[in-house]
């Protein structure tokens, strides 16, 4: 597609679930001459549909979303439609997201409040095929690449207590509540409280759900 300066328009999906912000975000996109957003999306279940009808040069994602995580839809599109790149665009500002964000296949990385400018330049790079990381996250994710620090549940879920997140980095491997309770030397019922208190924390309905998020964020893989 083409604009009237005769560059070449970006055509965006916008996925979040706050109509508020999407209709600034696509304001500020739209306020440029070669973007136009094509679609806006509200949940994770829309967005494969979405893609593969509109076929857009991006997906501008958040990764709090009210039926799941924008990490396993940036993952879905990355398997589906791998020449749709993803830009990140979110309020969770924290080693553990952005790491799960890359490991999913985003192609760049901003967190909310930054200026229109920022995001214009990430949304034609990204598009374009680049990689665009915010000026605050740039220096952790190079610290964190050079270190070579190892996933920890501790690192990507401070919400948890430190015995929580033993007990979902073993939920992660496998470990049912009775080999969990005789690794951590606990009874089973003590195990089955603090997977209570994990559901809640990271706002999970069941175990499988858990499972899966912890492991969104590189828990489980060794």
């Amino acid at each position: 597609m083409v604009g009237e300066s005769g560059s070449e328009v970006v055509r965006v999906v916008i996925v979040d679930d706050h109509p508020l912000f999407r209709a600034g975000l696509r304001a500020a996109l739209e306020s440029a001459h070669d973007v136009v957003v094509v679609a806006e999306v509200e949940t994770a279940a829309a967005v494969p549909e979405t893609v593969a009808e509109y076929r857009p040069d991006l997906v501008v994602m958040d990764l709090s979303l009210p039926d799941g995580s924008g990490i396993e839809a940036t993952r879905r599109i990355a398997a589906d439609t791998p020449t749709v790149p993803v830009l990140v665009l979110t309020m969770s500002d924290d080693d553990g997201s952005l790491l799960a964000a890359m490991r999913a296949g985003a192609g760049g990385y901003l967190v909310k409040g930054a200026g229109r400018d920022e995001v214009l330049h990430a949304v034609r790079t990204v598009a374009a095929g680049g990689a665009v990381f915010g000026a605050q996250t740039v220096p952790r994710l190079t610290a964190l690449l050079a270190s070579g620090a190892p996933r920890t549940a501790e690192r990507v879920f401070p919400e948890l207590t430190e015995r929580e997140c033993e007990v979902l980095d073993l939920l992660a491997r496998g470990l049912d509540n009775r080999n969990i309770a005789r690794r951590l030397f606990l009874a089973e019922k003590t195990v089955r409280n603090h997977i209570t208190h994990i559901f809640e924390k990271l706002h999970v309905g069941t175990r499988a759900e858990a499972v899966a998020h912890a492991r969104d964020f590189g828990l489980g893989a060794d």
